[in-house]
């Protein structure tokens, strides 16, 4: 490994610019989860970029939302390959970046999705490169990148397409974001989301108010019944993040609505889920009103197994050898396309990207020098798989 270590350091600092200019433009490329147009010409310029690099471009089109691109190196090597994932649109619409363009203070750069996640694109790109530049042969290389993950897929089939390109990998590392506090995630909880609505009998609140059956006071029931059932050591939590109903204040409200933000940490706990819904909605407490519910699956957990803790136990041998710091595990809430590839049985880790914060604000930050030295370790790690 030292002989690499050298190397890949040297080859690093020497495309420090180079790194830099990439993401700049990468960053004003602007690819808001609903900008078809933006998102695709994205597309064109990471997959223009990987084919000067010598891969074979595979892209899955989907007519509402960015295309999955899927680009392999060392494609005639009979081995299982090594996964370099992501995602690249972002939360922002057309026309931040005139408002607010790719800028570097004091050691941090800043720019729509500067963070998340055109820095890990950046990383995962000029590791392909230099590990080619090495001659690298020991297996096929794949790079996976979603152009839906921020709207969670709802708008297409990549959930399904990527599990597809990246099972039977023998290792995966997720460019999403990374933490300040050098922590690389090994689990994710899952999220999913209920609408649930509600329709009463309208009266007037002084004339008539014993004729109407007020909807909010239906879904206010059902909130708290919803809440009461989060189960915080089981990791299973309920949100009710959005509630509407009614028109005036002197109207018993004919019509409610709510919509319920739900997180759990394995896949059979989805089961429990629904059973609780199910519960809540087998239940009125206002007589005379009706509720329906819409159930929707935002993203799977990524599970934490044996071979994501290997996989994380060696990144964070490699990142000591090097010198960069002790690198932690960290379990958390959001989701990521990690989970299908951890659930296509990849030993997977997540967040190998950019140290950063403040993600999807206008002040999201990336941590510059992180470019750099977190992409020497997935280097060296790569090099030590398998």
């Amino acid at each position: 490994m030292t002989d690499f270590k050298d190397t890949i350091h040297t080859k690093i600092t020497a495309e420090k610019d180079a790194m830099l200019a990439f993401w700049k433009t990468l960053v004003h490329h602007e690819s808001g989860s609903s900008d078809k147009e933006g998102l695709d010409d994205t597309r064109d310029f990471i997959v223009a970029h990987c084919k000067e690099l010598g891969a074979t471009v595979k892209t899955t089109p989907y007519e509402k939302a960015g295309d999955l691109i899927v680009a392999t190196w060392n494609g005639d090597v009979d081995a299982a390959p090594i996964i370099l994932s992501g995602h690249y649109d972002t939360v922002f619409k057309r026309g931040t970046v005139a408002e607010r363009p790719f800028t570097i203070k004091d050691g941090k750069a800043y720019g729509p999705g500067a963070l998340d996640m055109k820095a890990g694109i950046t990383m995962a790109l000029f590791t392909i490169k230099t590990l080619l530049s090495l001659g690298y042969k020991d297996r096929p290389l794949k790079l996976v990148l979603a152009g839906d993950e921020e709207v969670g897929h709802q708008f297409s089939t990549a959930a399904e397409d990527f599990a597809k390109a990246v099972t039977g990998a023998k290792a995966a590392f997720n460019f999403e974001t990374g933490y300040t506090d050098n922590g690389i995630v090994i689990g994710r909880k899952g999220g999913a989301r209920a609408l649930i609505r509600c329709k009463g009998i309208g009266a007037h609140a002084g004339n008539e108010p014993e004729k109407g059956r007020s909807a909010i006071l239906e879904l206010a029931h059902k909130t708290i019944d919803i809440q009461s059932r989060n189960d915080y050591e089981a990791g299973i939590t309920y949100n009710v993040g959005v509630f509407q109903g009614g028109t005036v204040a002197n109207a018993v409200p004919e019509d409610a609505s709510m919509v319920v933000d739900i997180r759990f940490r394995r896949n059979e706990q989805l089961d429990i889920v629904k059973k609780d819904l199910d519960e809540v909605m087998a239940t009125t407490h206002v007589d005379g009103t009706t509720s329906t519910m819409k159930f929707s699956l935002s993203i799977i957990p990524m599970e934490t197994t044996d071979g994501v803790l290997k996989l994380f136990d060696l990144y964070k041998t490699v990142a000591h050898e090097l010198g960069y710091g002790e690198f932690v595990q960290k379990y958390v809430g959001g989701g990521a396309d990690s989970a299908y590839e951890v659930k296509a049985g990849v030993p997977t880790i997540c967040a190998v990207g950019v140290a950063g914060g403040k993600n999807h604000t206008v002040d999201e930050f990336a941590v510059v020098d992180s470019l750099f030295t977190k992409t020497e370790i997935v280097l060296n790690t790569i090099l030590r798989v398998g």
